[in-house]
């Protein structure tokens, strides 16, 4: 795309140089930053929508976890009414210095806890897209490295940034341009968004079918007797767990095992994710040769996390390292006769009964916050015979790579185009690229979104 036909320098190292007729103003000059109403004294389930940060994402207002307040339990000089055009800005955590505008859609809302930036004598729309810049986020970027605690803004620091500021009319035409071009990338980046949601629920059903009801699809069946389990192939047990593996909870860590004459690496609940394990820095706990012999790992035993937000989660220990033990808050499975049970089929037995729910006592993730060894012995599957459990473990280890490496594609997409977005935003709004003939036609074709 062209560039401005002369260029002067904007003062500002980290902004460079902008086009010639353009002004480089702090942000204040150009808009009012107030901030929000902090903490409201209570939610309520329905009432008045609260703005947060949490409903802050790349230029746009989630409806997600949005939540409400009565605005008659806020003292009135507190309450900051939002109107559109208005601009939230994070003012601390992880997400500090994102931002996006208020729409007609979004009203009525109070603003929370962050800044809300009212622009006066700027194009709202102009400026929204000049506080998503990449220069912008730099310059945000480098006050908050200069705090070792958590990252924050506040409103005169927001106010000093220097705005990049071309005439009204030309703020309107790149902010109608990158509306449109934004928009035809959100479409692109929602479609993969799509593709990876049912990619997901096409692995869970390839999974869930092969242990439940194997690879033969002309296999009489026979009812289980479990509602979720439904019928099973005929030859297929249906037992608790605990007759067919041994179920042993790790090794508890106190401030004694902390140090010792036996220390020896172990696994935590982070080193066990789905399908692999974390071998590298682990931690050293004291296993004396009685515990060594009950929580040492074999190749081939199956580890289970058994609390917290990953109930479930499961991976197969290979023999890594050539001696390692494991923590409690996992459980190590290991099969009572390597003859009749694998691992290998197991790992899919958990992965489809934890994406299933099946060990959350209603499917509500609030009635249980572990799974405890009795629990797990106690819970009924389906047992196919060795040389079916084996069948099945290879299909899936040779079909699931295939949904995987899509999943992976399609997550590269939407980093690539999010990229592409934000680098159209900040050479727009910047002066880098001209684009005051294209605000009412498509970008070149070189320049679509692949």
């Amino acid at each position: 795309m062209r560039r401005y036909s002369a260029y002067k320098d904007s003062g500002v190292e980290w902004l460079g140089e902008v086009p010639e007729g353009w002004e480089v103003v702090p942000l204040k000059r150009v808009a009012s930053i107030r901030y929000g109403i902090g903490e409201p004294p209570a939610y309520q389930e329905t009432g008045t929508p609260l703005i947060r940060a949490t409903n802050v994402d790349a230029g746009t207002i989630s409806v997600d976890g949005l939540v409400f307040v009565n605005p008659a339990d806020i003292p009135p000089a507190r309450i900051l009414w939002l109107a559109p055009g208005d601009i939230i800005v994070v003012r601390s955590g992880a997400y500090t210095g994102d931002s996006a505008i208020i729409r007609e859609e979004h009203c009525p809302a109070i603003a929370g806890f962050d800044m809300v930036v009212t622009p006066k004598g700027a194009d709202p729309d102009f400026l929204q897209y000049a506080l998503l810049s990449a220069q912008v986020k730099v310059f945000q970027l480098d006050l908050l490295r200069m705090r070792a605690a958590q990252p924050h803004l506040n409103s005169q620091e927001l106010g000093d940034c220097g705005i990049p500021l071309p005439t009204l009319s030309e703020q309107q035409a790149i902010a109608a341009f990158l509306d449109r071009e934004t928009a035809k990338i959100d479409a692109l980046v929602e479609e993969q968004r799509r593709l990876i949601a049912l990619l997901a629920e096409k692995r869970q059903a390839v999974i869930s079918h092969a242990v439940t009801r194997g690879l033969n699809p002309d296999a009489p069946l026979k009812p289980s007797g479990i509602d979720w389990l439904g019928d099973i192939p005929e030859g297929w047990e249906v037992v608790p767990t605990g007759y067919r593996y041994e179920v042993q909870l790790g090794r508890m860590l106190n401030e004694a095992r902390s140090s010792g004459d036996d220390m020896r690496p172990y696994l935590r609940v982070f080193d066990v994710q789905w399908g692999q394990i974390n071998v590298d820095d682990l931690p050293l706990m004291d296993f004396p040769p009685e515990a060594r012999s009950r929580y040492r790992l074999r190749s081939g035993d199956l580890l289970v996390n058994e609390g917290g937000s990953y109930v479930g989660r499961s991976a197969i220990w290979r023999g890594e390292l050539e001696e390692c033990y494991y923590q409690k808050a996992l459980h190590r499975l290991r099969p009572r006769n390597t003859n009749k049970d694998t691992a290998e089929f197991f790992y899919y037995v958990m992965d489809m009964a934890t994406r299933r729910n099946v060990f959350i006592a209603g499917g509500n993730q609030t009635t249980i916050d572990h799974l405890t060894a009795e629990q797990l012995r106690g819970h009924r599957f389906a047992f196919p015979p060795m040389d079916e459990q084996l069948t099945i473990a290879d299909y899936l280890a040779e079909e699931l790579p295939k949904l995987d490496a899509l999943t992976s594609t399609a997550t590269s997409a939407i980093t690539l185009l999010q990229e592409r977005r934000a680098a159209l935003i900040s050479a727009a709004v910047t002066g880098k690229i001209d684009v005051r003939d294209l605000s009412s036609q498509s970008l070149p074709e070189c320049l679509e979104p692949a």
